[in-house]
């Protein structure tokens, strides 16, 4: 927002310099963002009069001027403006001083012959308005010589200031002059609106039909106004806040928009149709063709205010063009309007309409401002335009603003770092405002005033059904009695200064600080990078896709379909991250990097509920392995995944020796090259395998490509326990390989699973080290070599001990699976 230094002097007696003001400023919380004097800009210039003025011998639209400075000089000047003259006075720039319109410096020259040493000045080219039309006549008796900026009073800063969401009363300057006042800054005006004394009754009154769009609507009609150009001084105030005056009718709306905070509007009264304006709700297929020349279609959470016509303003945000004032205005209806500032703020956000009115009622406005505003606005027309009041028509009714707010003294030092005196801290609330209803040794109890709707808001309560409601108010009232306090707190410390609050640093529960992030949160990053050492690329992919890629790899339910997708292709959220990493892997392939490794830790959506996004860790590898000094690079295949998938999860603290895997992967894997992991019959961690050659194909995958899922959810939270002490057998330990010929449809871990339980307390280890099947074997027949590792406890085992345990592993084997020792 921005004001000139001479309106805050309106409102606020002080004797403070500039600087004095702008440094309270930003150290009671209202920033300052900057500061520009036009006197800075046009201190060069000078009233000049022009003592001649011919005709220039060699252009038609050009004129030869001499003109006088006031200093006993006469300098040459060629000017185009058709109203320069003999004897006018006018405002001139000497060479080497900047035009602020034009954005050049001047110089002397010649034009078409004639010597030009200076230049004679239009509004525009001052930067003081969009006349451009003639050079600046001033009053003969201006003192030629002057300074321009000293004799028109233009030697008056401009002060912007930033205001927070919080603070609607900031965003005026009679809000501004009583923070300033309050911080001992000068004396804060008082501001008085005598009544009107009406003349007739009004023949426009309000109705408002829903309460939720307006609270309380206050208007009436002045008639026999003459609208025209507003005063200097007036159109002075709105350019220095950065508006452009329009008409009088209209500007001193803006005028108390600024000033006082109290946005208005005016009707024309012949342009409105029937005799009720109505406050309400936007019907289907209403538009609003609005003062700023655009068309918006209205939807049924708009409130507008309407004749019998249709939609005539967007209530608190922007008026209608056709009910708009103009030059042919004789009849105007002031509007006075107290609005829901959250419906206001999502019709403009949904508009995309920026406006002073809106910035200021979406934040909350000064109910008990509205009749003297509009008494104010009353007055102001009658001076500046004429004509006679009406009676005043209402609707609605005065909401019930009045609140208090408790605190409690040791909460400025607890809370605010500061240590500050009781009487300080009430004599601060009292400068801003707030009344004393009563104060014992520990606290204060005050009244809120009524411009300051940010301390202790009304109470919303949560319209859930299952609530209790006594217990849900009382708890709400407990939150809004401590959000009061803070802010209580908050005005306190911010009137002293901002930069007087001292560093102080937060307790420390203790030395060594608590983790940041839980076993089930940590799970993420943990994941990231085990895919990052095991070689997969992260990627960021969209969580949606297109529809029919994303059932290929699950279901595409209606309820995740986008209604307004970025592209046509991406209209589904996807059911997996594998679906995106697919579409990654392709595009890389087609541009000639068919070996690729891909991982993504994101979501997949399954439902629309909570319960329904699941949080994924994915990989997928096409083509070939890298080759290194251990390995050559070979194709990839389905353990590939699974060794990707098993890493991740014993990363995160899962036994996998415990683990389950099963043939049941979902379709968009191979059937036979895939698994499913399980902890238990129903608990998923994981799926894995070579995709489907029928995916890769609709994809453009390379052949055999392999991939993984884990359900990081689904992992269980590790226990809390204490880790014993590695037990460390000073035993060597002894190895025994078995191969075994067993049926090909058993799978590999079910043989692992029976050796390693045929003697616990003896067998360390047990692992897969051959698989063959060829036509040296019986058909449907495979052989299968592991190695069982046998670790002493006590003393070394004996040839008989070892033998006995062999034989212990061959029978658990071949009960559990029907496998045979192969000779």
């Amino acid at each position: 927002m921005k004001f000139s230094l001479s309106w805050l002097r309106e409102f606020l007696d002080t004797s403070a310099t500039l600087d004095e003001i702008t440094t309270t400023l930003s150290a009671i919380g209202i920033e300052v963002e900057g500061v520009t004097n036009p006197a800075e800009a046009l201190g060069e210039f000078r009233i000049a009069r022009v003592v001649e003025a011919v005709q220039h011998p060699n252009a038609d639209r050009l004129r030869a001027l001499r003109v006088d400075l006031g200093d006993g000089r006469e300098l040459s000047v060629v000017c185009g403006a058709p109203n320069a003259r003999t004897g006018m006075v006018g405002v001139a720039a000497m060479p080497g001083a900047f035009i602020p319109g034009t954005g050049i410096t001047l110089k002397p020259g010649e034009i078409r012959g004639v010597k030009s040493e200076a230049m004679m000045l239009s509004s525009r080219e001052m930067g003081l308005g969009d006349d451009h039309s003639g050079i600046v006549e001033l009053p003969e008796d201006a003192p030629v010589g002057t300074r321009y900026v000293d004799y028109a009073g233009l030697d008056d800063p401009i002060i912007e200031v930033k205001v927070t969401p919080n603070r609607g009363d900031a965003l005026s300057v009679r809000g501004v002059a009583r923070d300033l006042a309050a911080a001992g800054l000068g004396t804060l005006k008082p501001w008085r609106a005598e009544p009107v004394e009406p003349r007739f009754e009004t023949p426009l009154r309000w109705e408002i039909a829903d309460p939720q769009a307006c609270l309380w609507a206050l208007g009436r009609t002045v008639r026999g106004v003459r609208n025209g150009p507003s005063p200097q001084w007036l159109q002075d105030r709105l350019t220095a806040a950065g508006l452009r005056p329009i008409s009088a009718l209209v500007d001193v709306t803006n005028w108390f928009t600024l000033a006082l905070g109290r946005p208005l509007h005016v009707f024309d009264v012949a342009k409105v149709k029937g005799e009720v304006l109505t406050m309400r709700f936007a019907r289907p297929g209403e538009e609003l063709v609005a003062l700023n020349g655009k068309t918006y279609a209205l939807g049924e959470e708009d409130g507008i205010i309407a004749d019998a016509a249709g939609a005539e303003s967007l209530g608190g945000i922007i008026g209608g063009e056709h009910s708009g004032c103009d030059e042919t205005t004789t009849e105007v209806f002031i509007e006075c309007a107290l609005f829901d500032p959250v419906r206001i703020a999502l019709s403009g956000r949904r508009h995309g309409i920026f406006t002073d009115a809106r910035s200021r009622n979406e934040r909350g406005l000064d109910p008990a401002l509205m009749r003297e505003a509009l008494e104010g606005a009353t007055r102001m027309i009658q001076e500046l335009c004429g004509g006679e009041a009406s009676t005043v028509t209402e609707a609605g009714a005065e909401p019930a603003w009045r609140r208090a707010a408790t605190l409690r003294f040791e909460r400025v030092a607890g809370l605010g770092g500061l240590d500050l005196p009781a009487d300080e801290a009430v004599s601060r609330l009292e400068r801003l405002g707030f009344g004393v209803a009563s104060r014992d040794a520990a606290s204060v109890t005050v009244q809120v005033p009524s411009w300051r709707n940010d301390i202790a808001a009304p109470i919303v309560l949560d319209q859930d059904p299952q609530l209790d409601p006594a217990r849900a108010r009382k708890a709400a009232e407990g939150c809004a009695a401590v959000e009061a306090e803070c802010d209580l707190v908050e005005e306190v410390l911010r009137l002293g200064g901002l930069d007087a609050v001292p560093y102080v640093s937060l307790p420390v529960s203790s030395v060594v600080p608590a983790p940041s992030l839980d076993a089930k949160q940590a799970r993420a990053t943990l994941a990231r990078r085990v895919l990052a050492s095991r070689g997969l690329l992260e990627c960021v992919t969209y969580g949606f896709t297109a529809r029919d890629v994303a059932a290929r790899f699950g279901e595409a339910p209606d309820a995740l379909r986008l209604e307004n997708p970025i592209a046509s292709d991406l209209d589904q959220m996807r059911p997996t991250p594998l679906a995106t990493l697919a579409l990654a892997a392709a595009a890389n392939a087609a541009r000639g990097f068919p070996d690729v490794a891909l991982g993504e830790l994101g979501g997949g959506y399954r439902d629309t509920g909570p319960a329904g996004q699941l949080a994924m860790a994915c990989g997928l590898r096409t083509g070939r392995t890298p080759a290194s000094w251990a390995s050559p690079a070979r194709p990839v295949d389905a353990l590939d995944s699974k060794g990707d998938a098993m890493a991740v999860l014993e990363a995160l603290n899962v036994p996998t020796a415990a683990l389950q895997v099963t043939a049941d992967a979902p379709g968009h894997y191979h059937p036979g090259r895939s698994g499913v992991v399980r902890q238990g019959p129903k608990t998923v961690l994981a799926q894995f395998g070579q995709l489907h050659p029928r995916l890769c194909a609709a994809l453009d995958l390379p052949e055999g490509a392999v991939a993984f899922e884990v359900f990081l959810d689904a992992v269980p939270e590790p226990k809390r326990r204490r880790k014993a002490a590695p037990e460390l057998s000073t035993f060597q330990p002894v190895r025994r390989d078995f191969a075994f010929l067993v049926d090909a449809s058993v799978p590999a871990e079910k043989l692992l699973r029976a050796a390693q339980n045929a003697d616990k307390a003896l067998i360390a280890e047990v692992a897969l080290f051959d698989r063959y099947a060829g036509d040296k074997l019986p058909e449907g027949k495979v052989s299968l070599a592991i190695q069982v590792v046998l670790q002493p406890r006590e003393r070394t085992l004996t040839d008989a001990e070892i033998e006995a345990a062999g034989q212990k592993v061959v029978a658990a084997v071949g009960k559990a699976t029907g496998a045979q020792l192969r000779a």
